[in-house]
């Protein structure tokens, strides 16, 4: 791994032409977000950007060769590759990442805010989405899911709207992390910006996420209820966090760890939840801070 991303690295031409591959490619498009964060962190924003550009031309090259919808690469290009040179160059200036970390949750619940204030009709909105939500669900069976849904399109847009904001984001701090982990790997400095296994989102957040819940059950609006959800759901990368933390310190095996990323994608929702409700308590009581005996 070393190796392959010391050539990436080298020349800007190495860069380019993985960037473009890996992003044209399909089920690549997640080490494309990777390899730009790390290109971030070891090069600068800057060349990174360079090099973006650069692929985006070849790729919009081949696109017209080829006769592939150019509008169709640009989104892969804005929605891959953007917000990883933003992650990374983030990074990169507060030295920090939790501060990171803490800076994205943040502009999740403005955006979500805006969204909200922006689109009048959520369910109109959503309605392609809620459609093959439906036609997939007919198909595999699922009557009272269907009935659900038919019943309550409100409630089903919302789901959709926290789903979608919380896969990207999800999404998005993957590409941080692995990027961030190989360029570690490649300085040889542990802990360069601060460690994984360390990230701690705090009380300010943790009471933040609080008060929304009392305002979302006293004032019922979806808007409300929707942040106090995202709030919550995010601590589910503290829980991991504390995860490693315990491996590290051998309180846990590594199958335990393995699993709890191979059971990820089976147990998507219940083992979100259950680290959530770990990353949250975690940061009232600080479980690694009274394990070490600090006050």
């Amino acid at each position: 791994m070393q190796a392959l991303a010391a050539w990436l690295v080298a020349r800007p031409q190495n860069a380019v032409l993985v960037l473009a591959a890996t992003l044209l490619l399909p089920y690549l498009q997640v080490l494309s977000g990777i390899i730009m964060v790390l290109l971030v962190l070891k090069q600068g924003a800057r060349l990174a950007i360079v090099e973006g550009v650069a692929a985006g031309a070849l790729l919009g090259l081949i696109g017209l060769i080829a006769g592939a919808p150019i509008s169709q690469l640009l989104s892969g290009m804005l929605t891959t590759w953007l917000p990883a040179v933003v992650l990374g160059g983030t990074l990169q200036v507060t030295r920090s990442l939790t501060l990171t970390l803490q800076a994205s949750m943040i502009v999740v619940v403005l955006t979500t805010i805006a969204f909200h204030v922006v689109v009048d009709d959520i369910v109109a909105f959503w309605q392609p989405v809620t459609t093959y939500m439906l036609e997939w669900a007919r198909a595999s069976n699922l009557l009272e899911q269907v009935q659900l849904m038919e019943l309550e399109p409100v409630m089903t847009a919302n789901m959709v709207t926290i789903a979608i904001v919380l896969s990207s984001w999800m999404l998005y701090v993957l590409y941080l992390l692995f990027g961030y982990q190989v360029f570690v790997q490649m300085s040889g400095e542990t802990g360069d910006y601060g460690r994984f296994r360390d990230l701690n989102f705090g009380r300010v957040l943790a009471l933040i996420m609080a008060l929304t819940s009392l305002l979302a059950v006293a004032s019922g609006l979806a808007v409300v209820q929707n942040v106090a959800f995202l709030l919550f759901a995010m601590f589910w990368i503290q829980g991991l966090a504390l995860v490693h933390w315990m491996h590290a310190k051998g309180q846990l095996p590594l199958l335990v760890l393995i699993l709890t990323y191979v059971l990820l994608p089976v147990l998507h929702v219940f083992l979100i939840l259950a680290l959530a409700v770990l990353g949250y308590t975690d940061a009232w009581f600080g479980y690694r801070r009274r394990a070490a005996g600090q006050p």
